[in-house]
């Protein structure tokens, strides 16, 4: 009896073990061939509610002033809330109101194509100008079985989902790398889901590689945190509930 308890404990302890086959990134790296990054990483898309940091340069400085918000030192670096205060908005029309020009249809527009919309506009009014335009609401959630899951913000078009993990304390060693859900908001509305496999490098070939705004990650938890939950949270509750079957086998033995 106490040999067959002692081999029932250690069946439970292998079947509470993750395999190195679940654990690993990127197994197949050697083997398959990437596409180049930039056939994959277009400019964000402008969506509703998106906040838009708007600076107008030309050759002549002043020529500028009527164009741009005052934010201030425009030469020193400003925070995040600052920009976001005088920030343009994209209203539920997809507009935002711009100084002197009036309301400009912006949404639907990557980035790089907003700010030459923009440009041909101001080249009415004035010489050469130059236009940067930057998302700064930039925001994704990471949920489940991550070191640290939250909400994140960056000012980053280039943003990758390994990135996005890591700025998360990449997963826990319960995540279940193979099935990690991604919820995207498309510019049109809809939602999109999609399924990756972190273990396997097919996913860098999509546009899953890279995040867009308004993301939600969810890693789930793999099968032995599953099978424990409920019964065996930790290492010392295993020792406790280990220790107490030994004693009943030695005084059962006895």
């Amino acid at each position: 009896m106490k040999k067959s308890l002692l081999i029932l404990i250690a069946l439970f302890l292998v079947s509470s073990c993750a395999t190195k086959k679940q654990i690993v990134y990127f197994q197949d790296a050697d083997e398959k061939s990437l596409t180049d990054v930039k056939n994959l990483n277009d400019h964000l898309v402008i969506q509703e509610n998106d906040i838009l940091d708007i600076k107008v340069h030309a050759l002549n400085p002043m020529s500028t002033i009527p164009f741009n918000r005052n934010t201030g030192q425009s030469n020193m670096p400003q925070r995040l809330e600052v920009l976001r205060l005088f920030g343009y908005v994209v209203d539920k029309n997809g507009d935002i109101d711009f100084p002197q020009l009036g309301k400009v249809k912006i949404a639907g527009k990557t980035t790089q194509e907003a700010q030459e919309h923009l440009q041909s506009l101001l080249a009415k009014e004035i010489i050469a100008p130059n236009v940067k335009l930057t998302l700064i609401n930039f925001k994704f959630t990471i949920t489940g079985e991550v070191k640290n899951p939250g909400t994140f913000e960056v000012i980053e078009e280039n943003l990758t989902l390994p990135q996005a993990l890591g700025m998360a304390g990449d997963l826990t060693i319960t995540g279940k790398r193979d099935n990690i859900l991604l919820i995207r908001h498309n510019p049109d509305g809809e939602r999109e889901i999609k399924r990756i496999d972190l273990t396997s490098t097919e996913w860098m070939n999509t546009d899953a590689y890279f995040i867009r705004q308004n993301d939600l990650i969810y890693v789930e938890p793999n099968q032995p945190k599953v099978k424990s939950a409920g019964f065996v949270s930790n290492v010392g509750t295993v020792s406790t509930v280990i220790s107490i079957i030994l004693s009943t086998v030695v005084l059962i033995t006895r």
